[in-house]
């Protein structure tokens, strides 16, 4: 719901960071695999419950996500590289919920796993969206610039990574986050499932 008006008002910043990036030989793919090498940090942090550490560690992690594109269109997209994206993307939000299931399995494992379970609803309407739209030769308006058709809801990228920074900042209300969150997950799965019956009937 934010991620467009996020983008907006990032843009310049990164933008200007990525021509230094790639003026010193720094490839989009590179940021993407470093992006999701802190991803994974951040992860082990929360499991061994260093919060703040995971915190610092997954917002450096979100900033490499936002730079590998950023770089990209300086330099020159490619298939491979908004596969790549998309596909450590996924692994890392998967990844933040579990490290909070492993670090307290008594409290956190339900939370986690319903969580979980409504990413792979937001994670499939996304995806089958893209690929339908694909067929269809539909691009994306408001975000024009990312390799496929981006569809949106309630429960954007910035969405999540707000919920995840709530969680390491107030660990001990894991649960009623995680259950909110997906709430809003569920709601943004049912409305495109209707955008796309809707779109592709």
């Amino acid at each position: 719901m934010l991620d467009r008006l996020i983008q907006q008002s990032l843009k310049p910043l990164l933008t200007r960071v990525a021509r230094t990036l790639a003026r010193a030989g720094a490839g989009a793919d590179a940021l993407s695999v470093i992006g999701f090498a802190l991803g994974m940090a951040a992860a082990l942090s929360i499991v061994w419950q260093h919060f703040m550490a995971g915190l610092v560690l997954l917002l450096l992690s979100r900033l490499m996500d936002g730079l590998d594109g950023a770089v990209a269109r300086l330099t020159q997209p490619t298939d491979r590289g908004g596969f790549l994206d998309i596909t450590l993307d996924f692994l890392f939000y998967a990844s933040i919920p579990l490290a909070f299931a492993v670090a307290d399995p008594v409290h956190n494992a339900l939370p986690a796993a319903v969580l979980l379970a409504s990413f792979m609803g937001t994670a499939s309407s996304f995806l089958a969206f893209a690929i339908v739209a694909a067929k269809h030769n539909l691009a994306s308006t408001e975000f024009p610039d990312k390799s496929f058709y981006f569809l949106g809801g309630l429960t954007e990228a910035t969405e999540t990574i707000a919920a995840f920074v709530a969680m390491c900042l107030w660990p001990q209300w894991f649960a009623p986050i995680a259950y909110g969150f997906a709430a809003l997950c569920a709601i943004t799965t049912a409305l495109r499932i209707g955008w796309g019956w809707q779109r592709f009937k």
